[in-house]
């Protein structure tokens, strides 16, 4: 079995000797590489091309968000988890943008890092359950104060499968591939749906779809 190999970014000792010892539990995992700072954290990921970088959103030197930006310029392919105290949307807005693909309360990062850094690695999104209740009920109080109607509804149905598939991580080749259409085809189904939704980035898109409650 291959290893997930992983680079793990936290100012505290403690936090990161922890997180080591759960992940070291699971032989599927490996960690190659710690960091006490944002710098180190792209150092080390330079250094050793980690599957998977546990990322702290406050770090010194640079952010988590800040580091994962600059860890995805040169490694596309790793796939970011933010560990983060805060849980609004603005934050994991910009963890979205950053090139996160998990974003976990650290209150709750023991119990769900196995799980996230599964799901990321396999190029699904994954977020603290807390975080995706918050964010559905704030969506819910949202609508109904502005007493507006949910976008969602305007979709057609081979739309809203391209919003799941799209936020579930997949291409807009590999949805082509899945469905039996061409890549035109999916890239204007993608782009009518992204006008509907008022939608200008994939990272809008996955946190709409956490929204929604269409992704956990």
């Amino acid at each position: 079995m291959k290893q997930i190999r992983i680079l793990l970014a936290d100012d505290h000792n403690v936090i990161r000797r922890g997180l080591r010892l759960l992940l070291e539990s699971h032989p599927e995992f490996a960690v190659v590489a710690e960091a006490a700072d944002g710098r180190q954290a792209i150092e080390q990921a330079a250094a050793t091309k980690p599957d998977v970088c546990v990322l702290d959103i406050t770090m010194p030197h640079l952010s988590g968000t800040e580091a994962a930006e600059r860890i995805m310029e040169i490694l596309p392919a790793t796939a970011i988890v933010i560990l983060s105290m805060h849980s609004d949307e603005g934050y994991v807005l910009r963890a979205l943008k950053a090139g996160a693909k998990g974003y976990l309360l650290k209150d709750s990062a023991e119990g769900d890092l196995i799980e996230a850094i599964r799901a990321v690695s396999s190029g699904k999104a994954f977020f603290s359950p807390e975080v995706s209740r918050m964010l559905v009920e704030d969506y819910m109080r949202e609508i109904k104060a502005r007493g507006v109607q949910d976008s969602y509804e305007l979709l057609t149905v081979r739309e809203r499968e391209i919003l799941h598939l799209l936020a579930e991580g997949k291409s807009n080749k590999d949805i082509a591939g899945m469905l039996n259409l061409s890549l035109y085809t999916v890239e204007t189904h993608r782009r009518n749906l992204q006008e509907k939704l008022n939608l200008h980035s994939l990272a809008e898109l996955i946190l709409y779809a956490v929204r929604k409650g269409l992704i956990s």
